[in-house]
C-alpha cells in the first residue's frame, strides 16, 4: 500500500508492506537487524556505508543511496529503536528525509511476518507532487522486489544454516 498525501509546502509518501517466510522470527532478526545485510536485498540499493563505529545495532548511523527511476536519493539515517527480536526503527539524519519502522513478529515456530512502514518526505509544491507521481511505480516495484529478494535470501540461509 503507498499512500501520498501534500500539505502546504511538503509532500509525505507512505508506504506500508507485509510479508512472511518460512524461517523462525530470530532467525530473521538477526539478518534483518544487520543492516549491512541490506545491499544483498533492498531493490535500488547503489551505495550503504557504516558512518562511525557502530556497525549495526543501536547508534549505529549509515548513508545511502537509492535509485529509484531517474532519481538516486541519498540520505543520512540512523537506528533510532532497537528491541530484539521484534522492533528497529530507523531515522532520518540528512539528505533526502526518509523515516522506517520494521516489525517483526513470530507466526509460528519456523514462519515469521516482517511488517514495514516507510515515511519519506518530497519537495513541495508541483515539483513535489510531479516527483511522487514519476516515482510512485519505482517505490511499489521496489517494495515487492525486496520483499521476494529478502524471502527467497533468508529462506536459502536457513536451509543451508547448521543450527538446522
Amino acid at each position: 500500500m503507498m499512500a501520498v498525501e501534500a500539505s502546504g509546502e511538503e509532500v509525505m509518501v507512505h508506504v506500508h508492506h507485509t510479508g512472511t517466510a518460512a524461517v523462525p522470527h530470530t532467525f530473521a532478526w538477526d539478518y534483518i537487524s544487520d543492516f549491512r545485510n541490506a545491499e544483498d536485498w533492498l531493490f535500488g540499493i547503489t551505495k550503504l556505508d557504516v558512518v562511525g563505529d557502530i556497525p549495526f545495532g543501536p547508534g549505529a548511523v549509515y548513508e545511502g543511496g537509492m535509485k529509484l527511476g531517474p532519481k538516486t536519493l541519498g540520505a543520512v539515517f540512523n537506528v533510532e529503536t532497537w528491541e530484539p527480536p521484534s522492533l528497529l526503527t530507523f531515522g532520518y539524519v540528512s539528505g533526502f528525509e526518509v523515516r522506517s519502522k520494521w516489525q517483526l513478529k513470530a507466526l509460528g515456530e519456523e514462519e515469521f511476518e516482517l511488517e514495514v512502514d516507510v515515511h519519506y518526505e518530497l519537495p513541495g509544491g508541483i515539483a513535489g507532487r510531479a516527483l511522487g507521481k514519476i516515482i510512485e511505480p519505482f517505490v511499489i516495484l521496489a517494495v515487492r522486489h525486496s520483499d521476494t529478494t529478502l524471502r527467497k535470501k533468508l529462506e536459502h540461509r536457513y536451509a543451508d544454516s547448521p543450527s538446522r
